[in-house]
């Protein structure tokens, strides 16, 4: 997931919007990364994740997991190509550049999962790819290229964790999500969102070689304090960019808000339920 979208209109339909990538960022991290809490507690308890873990967190954002990973005991680290992003990952997990203590073994690295490697450091025990996939035609070949780089770094039979949405009846956002795919449907570009199919994770996980060893469901339900800040969350995981280039930013807000009317409360507050699927592979 990626975050918050500039307000502005663009000249023509095909233009690449402008972003301001911190404010984006800052969304993500103070609104939306949150909602998939749910989803770690449950991925880490069942794995045990504790002082013997050696954690490399794939599309790390900025870094909520990896924190509740360190706060278990496990050396973390987090690669992410995003800077801002990393950014307010260091700011969580490196403070002491702010005068407190670092939270464990912990390293972050902007790039790719071949930047964390180093000669003589002992292999992951685990690997996760907490972003959801299965909701943008094409972003398992993304994953696919991060995994060919991640697992040669693991140990023998490490887990490697997969997540995505769950079924589409069962997620009350997917129906405020189609907003994003009949915007975009004048590019039919690899960037819209799609509802999740079955076998997703699966597949990610044979095309990379692995063996699937498990999988669960997690409810994450999505809250907001009002409709502003939903808005501003869900644009912040970057499922609307492909709406955005083919409208524009007041088109998409304007849909976005009458999407969300049905999941608004009397006090103003946004509930949404919604399930995520994770799938618990095996390095070869």
């Amino acid at each position: 997931m990626t975050p918050t979208l500039v307000r502005q209109h663009l000249p023509h339909a095909g233009a690449a919007p402008r972003v301001d990538l911190r404010a984006r960022a800052r969304d993500w991290s103070e609104i939306q990364e949150r909602m998939l809490v749910p989803l770690y507690e449950a991925v880490y308890e069942r794995l045990d994740v504790g002082s013997t873990t050696r954690l490399l967190g794939l599309g790390c954002g900025s870094g909520l997991a990896l924190l509740m990973a360190a706060a278990r005991g496990a050396a973390v680290t987090g690669v992410d190509a995003s800077p801002e992003r990393m950014s307010l990952a260091r700011e969580r997990l490196l403070p002491e550049a702010w005068g407190t203590r670092p939270h464990g073994d912990t390293r972050l690295v902007d790039g790719s999962p071949g930047d964390t490697d180093e000669p003589g450091a002992p292999a992951y025990t685990l690997v996760t790819a907490f972003e959801p996939i299965g909701c943008l035609a094409g972003d398992s070949e993304g994953l696919g290229g991060l995994l060919a780089e991640a697992t040669p770094l693991a140990a023998r039979g490490a887990a490697v964790v997969l997540a995505g949405w769950g079924p589409p009846e069962r997620c009350a956002t997917a129906s405020v999500l189609r907003v994003a795919t009949k915007l975009a449907e004048p590019l039919r570009n690899s960037g819209s969102w799609r509802p999740a199919l079955r076998d997703d994770l699966e597949e990610v996980a044979q095309r990379a070689g692995l063996k699937p060893d498990g999988s669960g469901r997690v409810a994450c339900p999505f809250g907001y304090a009002d409709v502003d800040s939903a808005v501003r969350g869900l644009k912040s995981t970057g499922l609307f960019d492909a709406a955005m280039t083919a409208t524009d930013q007041v088109q998409v807000d304007k849909e976005l808000t009458e999407a969300l009317h049905p999941h608004q409360r009397q006090d103003g507050t946004v509930w949404m339920p919604n399930v995520f699927r994770y799938l618990i592979a095996r390095t070869p």
